[in-house]
């Protein structure tokens, strides 16, 4: 039986390219960034990339040992996932967030659908999106050298100076595989040594600066663009991720078309989403759509003629979706500008209401000037000092944003009088779960920073009353963290500049 032949009709082409030499290629572009990841991270960061793969390697050996498969291990498939998944991950996570997301990755999204070729979306970037659903704090926590701090794109969005040259090197604030230059030069490898077209990244980095340029609200702002093209995993997602032949296009049409829908949907979910990633969500909806943009780009074979009606009954529900597409796009823009200017008149209402209440019987606010950068996932947004009708100082109204809630953020405004007493907290912007941490907007709980004199306040347990220490919100333990850091950021603003 081994000596029987496989025969086919001609022609024949045979090719030395395989999975094996694919991946191959995708781990050597993949070298500089890991290598990059490590120096600016430290050994830690090479410790997770370890483990990853490992867990990857193990799942998919043991997956394949208990359905009797052949081993496919030799493939290295499972290596690049796990290898992927580590260079998503902030650099000081605990070790079982590598192993879960690894064991998801391989098992859910690849094995489970078959195998490699079968599955439906990119495994690593899925097994990253359960990561950030299931362990939101941990895949948020970004830190260098060891200090928490904000990435370079919620610097950028905040208005201040980013180091370009250390987001070049990975030497900032974010996941392990953020180096812009191993990156591109991965990227440049993988097209050189054709294991990648250039119809994806282009489209899909050229669509997202558009989009970005166009309703950025910066213009084209090198100091904003700059870094959402090199930050956010934009590079990572046109070269790594949106790339994958098995949830991407064949076509060419088809991958620019992918591509462009990719950067428009990264730069959608930045300019107006307040999730944790916008890429990662990004590439995988667009992966939901790969086949079906195959299917409308299929190339006609020479010669072939197809028939009126056969052209007639195709574009029929096409088009039809198309005009519903577009006309319910032209509305929304409509609602959108007839009504921007009433939304932003109703926000600063719902601002002055904020200020009012924790600064009672201001009757005007003057806009102070901020008197230090603020670092890590706090950021003193706004200072005002409340004025009676003489024109003294009653107190101040003092707006902070945390990143760091179980949500992607929350903003609120702190008052505090001249003598350091907080008068009580009110929330501007708060997203989080129903039932849990928007509890943390409710009187039970916003009452306890009401006339309290510390330097700062604790979160407890069942602690309620304590001069100081805030009862969490049961089962919301993030989101009531937040806002007490969110708290302790603005008492040490006041006791460093105000007090």
């Amino acid at each position: 039986m081994r000596e029987l032949l496989h025969l086919s009709s001609a022609p024949h082409d045979r090719g030395s390219l395989s999975t094996k030499t694919v991946m191959r290629d995708v781990l050597l572009a993949l070298l500089p960034t890991a290598v990059l990841g490590i120096w600016a991270h430290g050994w830690y960061a090479g410790f997770i990339m370890l483990v990853s793969i490992a867990a990857a390697v193990v799942t998919e050996y043991l997956f394949n040992l208990a359905t009797k498969r052949g081993n496919t291990i030799g493939d290295a498939s499972a290596v690049v996932t796990g290898l992927l998944l580590a260079l998503t991950l902030p650099a000081q996570v605990p070790v079982y967030v590598p192993v879960l997301g690894a064991v998801f990755a391989i098992l859910v999204v690849k094995c489970l659908f078959g195998g490699l070729g079968h599955n439906i979306m990119n495994p690593a970037l899925a097994g990253r999106s359960f990561l950030l659903i299931s362990f939101g704090a941990s895949m948020t926590g970004y830190t260098l050298d060891g200090v928490s701090a904000a990435t370079p794109l919620a610097e950028a969005a905040a208005g201040r100076s980013v180091d370009v040259v250390a987001m070049a090197l990975g030497n900032t604030s974010g996941v392990i595989g953020s180096s812009a230059l191993g990156l591109l030069a991965g990227g440049i490898y993988l097209l050189l040594s054709r294991g990648i077209t250039w119809e994806i990244p282009t489209a899909t980095i050229g669509s997202a600066a558009a989009f970005l340029a166009l309703f950025g609200g910066h213009g084209l702002d090198p100091a904003y663009l700059v870094p959402q093209l090199l930050g956010g995993g934009l590079l990572m997602a046109a070269f790594f991720m949106a790339t994958d032949p098995v949830t991407g296009p064949s076509t060419t049409k088809g991958q620019l078309l992918y591509g462009a829908l990719t950067g428009v949907l990264i730069g959608l979910f930045r300019v107006k989403g307040n999730a944790a990633d916008s890429t990662t969500y990004a590439v995988l909806l667009a992966n939901l759509f790969g086949n079906l943009i195959d299917e409308l780009f299929i190339p006609v074979p020479y010669g072939f003629r197809i028939p009126k009606e056969f052209k007639k009954a195709i574009p029929k529900p096409v088009s039809i979706l198309l005009v519903i597409t577009l006309i319910a796009g032209a509305v929304l823009s409509g609602v959108y500008v007839t009504t921007s200017d009433r939304i932003a008149r109703n926000s600063e209402r719902a601002n002055q209401a904020a200020y009012r209440s924790v600064v009672p019987g201001a009757e005007s606010f003057r806009s102070l000037e901020l008197a230090q950068e603020t670092a890590g996932t706090t950021q003193i947004q706004k200072v005002l000092a409340g004025l009676d009708g003489s024109g003294q100082t009653l107190g101040y109204a003092i707006a902070v944003h945390n990143s760091q809630s179980y949500d992607g953020g929350l903003t609120l405004v702190v008052g505090i009088l001249p003598d350091g007493t907080v008068t009580g907290i009110h929330f501007t912007e708060l997203h989080e779960t129903a039932g849990m941490g928007m509890r943390c907007g409710e009187p039970e709980f916003t009452r306890q920073f009401e006339n309290v004199n510390v330097p700062a306040f604790a979160l407890g347990k069942g602690t309620a009353g304590g001069h100081g220490t805030i009862d969490s919100v049961a089962g919301a333990t993030v989101s009531s963290t937040a806002v007490v850091d969110a708290v302790n950021a603005a008492l040490a603003y006041f006791a460093a500049n105000l007090k």
